[in-house]
């Protein structure tokens, strides 16, 4: 009996038992099945968050993307960042879904795929503290009742097409805004409306926003003077204001911002000096001070910097600055870049740049400079660019301890030196760039050479390099064979701490490259006294996509294995003493954009495809030999083929039947009596239907 009770009561405790208690209010779970019907959703296993597995059987709170007040059941945060939603979700369509969730704390909606205006209800959602509606395609104006939200301290809107046409003092907060509503309380830490198509002036309202610690409002269209309450947000410790089109001086009122440690005010239109107040060590944390791209012509007076200063990242490029190298900035120890490039700075590189032995990337390019290179001792240099200075002498064999060195430029100098074989051991060097000086002699040395395996841009062009080239010259410049593989869009350009950028011949102009991309590889030969045969190897760099050997003295047939390099886009083999055919094979480069043959003593049908039917006749001038150029050279400069070269192109058309034509002689004679004798018939005699009845 006892036994049988026991068994009895097994049950029980799953009959009583109170049902499931869910944390999630109704009204909220409710609300946020409206909100993923409203937001249509492609699933995708890769997404980070999706709706698609909210249930309503499950409670709410534990829905991706959702997190509740563990006491009331309240939504106060909702994140569906890169939500693949479909392509026309509108952000007003949902507002009404949203509006349910009053008590949100944090919205954050990046990267969803957004469309059209932000509603103005938002400003509705008053316990917002963090909002971010980035990397979306909004339009149109910011409402003005984002004003309202006095608890944000996080707002992100870039990444947007948000634009208006601004007058600000008729709006509040951000964008299209005017602040003039904004309580001087407002708790906002963070303001950021970076990359999207603001214009006009940016009110002097905004220093309401007392708290502000990152004021965020570059690449923009905003104009005029930088407000002066700007300069003084005391709390500001990073302020971008790049890529605008602001105007004027830096007011010395800057001093007051105590606690800025990172400036941008690069590509705008400031001018005058730079005032010294940039360089108090309150300034110059360890943070950045990025001021290139505008007019700013000195330093004020004279700087004194504190050793010890932590400063890492130094842009003063593309001004007119000018004098001798600001020795005091020798001081800044901690340096990881420094760009002075285009400005007037003159005089000599100064030995004390050895005291930055942090510095990965030192760029002085177009400057006045003169002298010698210094010693590199103790660097971890990983970009050097002197180009475009007057200095001479040779490369410093110091170089050789910058293990990481990736480009060095010394293009357009007066370097007086032989061809760098040393450099070959720096297994990180991608960009070599040594044109336009006075380098001599071979750039091959049995005894020395070993090839550059991760070289993929070098340009020698306008030296007095001479001699031949081995066959096998190319064999060991193996990264120019890889297929480079694309991964997020910020890799693909080359530098890490500041982007590359070089000068080069590029179809036959010299042009600015302000970024190299990753995938770009080029040899540039040309304007030296090369002689013999141009490698065969050549043909084993499969990647490359420039080839200059122009202006040199290369003789015997261009290489068949050239049509080996299917992504040449640029191929330049003028003013040499090539012979022989053009290689029919590069007719079938889908890349190739230009092409130079002229002034060589080539011959032969060029290749008649689109490729060479696209280019300019004088890409093949001066080379008597050379036919089938009607289409492109119309009426000028067309050569007539010798016997021999109709001979060579009877081979490689088809040929018309010779039966065809011995029978048509044959058939002439008899052809012809029998025409006469019927047409004499015909004239003497009528047939009997010429009569009348």
């Amino acid at each position: 009996l006892t036994i049988y009770f026991f068994f009895c009561l097994l049950p029980l405790p799953n009959t009583i038992a109170s049902p499931t208690r869910f944390l999630c209010r109704p009204d909220q779970r409710d609300a946020l099945l409206e909100l993923q019907k409203e937001f249509p959703v492609h699933s995708n296993d890769s997404d980070p968050v999706t709706t698609v597995s909210w249930n309503k059987s499950v409670d709410c709170c534990s829905w991706d993307g959702v997190t509740c007040d563990a006491n009331l059941g309240n939504v106060i945060s909702l994140q569906l960042i890169s939500l693949s939603t479909a392509t026309n979700t509108s952000l007003k369509s949902s507002s009404s879904s949203l509006l349910k969730l009053q008590h949100l704390r944090e919205l954050g909606l990046s990267k969803c795929n957004l469309h059209g205006e932000i509603p103005s209800s938002i400003g509705n959602l008053s316990h917002l503290t963090y909002l971010d509606l980035s990397l979306n395609q909004l339009v149109g104006e910011v409402p003005a009742s984002i004003g309202n939200l006095n608890q944000l301290k996080y707002m992100g809107m870039w990444g947007n097409h948000l634009r208006v046409d601004i007058e600000l003092d008729e709006n509040q907060f951000e964008g299209t805004l005017d602040f003039g509503n904004t309580s001087s309380s407002s708790k906002l830490g963070v303001l950021t409306v970076g990359d999207n198509n603001f214009d006009g002036l940016v009110p002097e309202s905004i220093g309401k926003l007392h708290n502000l610690n990152s004021l965020d409002l570059s690449q923009n269209n905003f104009r005029g003077r930088v407000p002066r309450s700007i300069w003084k947000l005391r709390h500001l410790n990073s302020l971008d204001l790049s890529h605008n089109n602001f105007i004027g001086r830096v007011p010395r009122s800057i001093s007051k911002l105590v606690n800025l440690n990172s400036i941008d005010l690069s590509y705008n239109k400031f001018e005058g000096q730079i005032p010294h107040h940039f360089w108090r060590p309150s300034q110059v944390g360890s943070g950045h001070v990025m001021l290139s791209h505008n007019s700013f012509t000195g330093f004020g007076k004279p700087v004194e910097i504190i050793d010890g200063t932590t400063l890492e990242r130094l842009d003063l490029g593309s001004n007119s600055l000018q004098g001798t190298f600001p020795l005091w900035m020798c001081k800044f120890g901690a340096l990881i870049t420094l760009d002075l490039s285009n400005n007037h700075f003159s005089g000599s590189i100064p030995q004390c740049l050895k005291n930055l032995t942090q510095l990965l990337v030192l760029n002085l390019r177009n400057n006045s400079l003169s002298g010698f290179l210094p010693d590199f001792d103790g660097f971890e240099l990983e970009s050097l660019d002197v180009s475009h200075n007057n200095l001479m002498g040779k490369l410093p064999k110091s170089l050789i301890n910058c293990q990481l060195l990736e480009f060095l430029n010394v293009k357009g100098n007066k370097i007086n030196d032989m061809f760098p074989f040393w450099l070959g051991s720096l297994q990180y060097l991608n960009v070599l760039m040594l044109g336009s000086n006075a380098f001599y002699g071979p750039v091959y040395n049995p005894s020395t050479y070993v090839g550059f395996p991760n070289l993929q841009i070098i340009d020698i062009s306008n030296n007095n390099f001479v001699g031949s080239l081995p066959q096998d010259y190319f064999s060991n410049w193996t990264v120019m064979s890889l297929v480079w593989k694309e991964t997020v869009p910020e890799n693909n350009y080359m530098g890490l701490f500041a982007s590359y950028s070089m000068d080069m011949a590029y179809k036959g102009a010299d042009t600015d490259f302000d970024r190299i991309f990753r995938n770009f590889k080029a040899i540039d030969f040309s304007g030296n006294r090369f002689s013999g045969h141009i490698p065969t190897s050549i043909g084993l760099l499969s990647e490359m996509r420039l080839l200059n050997l122009s202006d040199n003295t290369f003789t015997g047939n261009i290489p068949p294995s050239l049509a080996n390099i299917t992504k040449l886009e640029i191929l330049d083999l003028s003013r040499n003493n090539l012979s022989g055919e053009i290689p029919r094979g590069l007719g079938k480069l889908s890349f190739l954009s230009y092409i130079n043959f002229s002034h060589n003593h080539l011959q032969g049908l060029v290749p008649q495809s689109t490729q060479f039917g696209s280019q300019n006749c004088s890409s093949f001038l001066d080379n008597h030999g050379l036919y089938g150029l009607e289409e492109i050279c119309g009426k000028h400069h067309v050569p007539v083929p010798t016997a021999q070269q109709q001979r060579e192109e009877s081979l490689l058309e088809p040929e018309e039947p010779v039966l065809n034509w011995i029978a048509a002689a044959i058939a002439f004679g008899p052809g012809m009596f029998c025409g006469l004798v019927i047409g004499h018939i015909f004239t003497s005699y009528k047939h009997e239907w010429f009569y009348s009845s």
